[in-house]
């Protein structure tokens, strides 16, 4: 009798512990607004990525940190805050976040350098690679005037770093912005950046090291002037969801579908449904995780505040893809 009520106490601790994940991994995951981590502390990390390695997930962002001023002389609202490199956060829920530190430290005084406090530091994103065993960084690196618009790699030897900064590439010889990273199932890896002035977007075949841009590359969305790129698979279709260029202003989200990741990419509407839609509930789009249960996933963005940038919060959506079709409802 002992080990028939012990049998049914193991089952429905089972339960309970599978309930609680599917929990975690979708029901509570909306985040609008500010976050803490386990140590109380504000997370500080916009334009972010997520990386799943080893039970952990490991979210990667730019570090928003002093005054934030406007660079002169610009045709859009160039806001800055000294570049303070990438920090790197883990979790096993997507819900509680260890601080890991920063896995990219910028430099200072040191003007020649792309990761300089007085440079751009932007949109990290983080892939492992099986083969080499190294954990590759790319990012967006630029003058503050966007004058430079390259996309930087770094890497180490474990997930949280610290992450070695190797150098920066105009891949093809093509201007590179806002970006992400997409690691397909076959392996190879592929980098996604906004490109041409704004004017397109490019997705670039990266080598089997993931460290140099290959020759093989498509320009998608031509004229379409698109941002942040959010780029996901879902049975055997690419979703890339992105935002119009305003600075640091919203605007609405249109998302694309393409058969081969290279494209081309047939645009669709704006994912996103209901009342704040027009501005993706006041957010930019900045990655897309993919969750346990079955064509559901994690949208994140970011609701800057371009005159006080230490300020900038997050959105984060679990949303579903139900026959092909994207709909975040906050």
């Amino acid at each position: 009798m002992k080990m028939k009520y012990l049998v049914f106490a193991l089952v429905l601790c089972g339960l309970v512990f599978f309930r609680a994940d599917v929990y975690a991994q979708k029901a509570d995951l909306s985040v609008s607004g500010s976050i803490k981590d386990t140590d109380g502390n504000l997370l500080n990390a916009h334009g972010a990525g997520v990386m799943y390695y080893g039970g952990k997930y490991y979210l990667f962002g730019e570090i928003k940190k002093g005054t934030t001023w406007q660079v002169p002389n610009q045709n859009w609202e160039d806001y800055r805050v000294p570049a303070g490199g990438i920090s790197c956060y883990s979790s096993a829920d997507l819900k509680h976040w260890k601080y890991e530190g920063v896995a990219l430290a910028p430099v200072k005084g040191q003007p020649e350098s792309d990761i300089d406090t007085g440079k751009v530091i932007e949109r990290p994103k983080v892939i492992y690679n099986d083969k080499t065993h190294q954990f590759v960084m790319w990012m967006h690196v630029d003058a503050k005037d966007y004058s430079y618009s390259q996309a930087g790699v770094a890497v180490s030897n474990t997930p949280a770093g610290p992450y070695h900064y190797i150098t920066s590439v105009k891949p093809n010889g093509q201007m590179a912005r806002d970006m992400t990273l997409l690691k397909d199932d076959d392996g190879k890896a592929y980098l996604i950046y906004t490109s041409e002035q704004n004017n397109t977007m490019q997705v670039c075949l990266l080598s089997d090291d993931y460290l140099t841009p290959t020759k093989t590359y498509s320009r998608i969305l031509v004229n379409r002037h698109r941002e942040g790129p959010a780029l996901f698979k879902n049975e055997g279709k690419y979703y890339l969801i992105t935002s119009d260029c305003t600075g640091w202003s919203p605007n609405a989200a249109t998302y694309a579908v393409a058969d081969n990741i290279l494209g081309p990419y047939t645009e669709k509407n704006n994912p996103c449904m209901g009342e704040g839609a027009n501005t993706t509930f006041q957010s930019q789009s900045t990655f897309v995780i993919p969750l346990k249960e079955k064509n559901t996933y994690l949208f994140m963005a970011d609701r800057w505040n371009k005159t006080n940038l230490e300020q900038s919060d997050y959105l984060w959506l679990p949303f579903t893809v139900d026959n092909g079709k994207v709909e975040i409802k906050k």
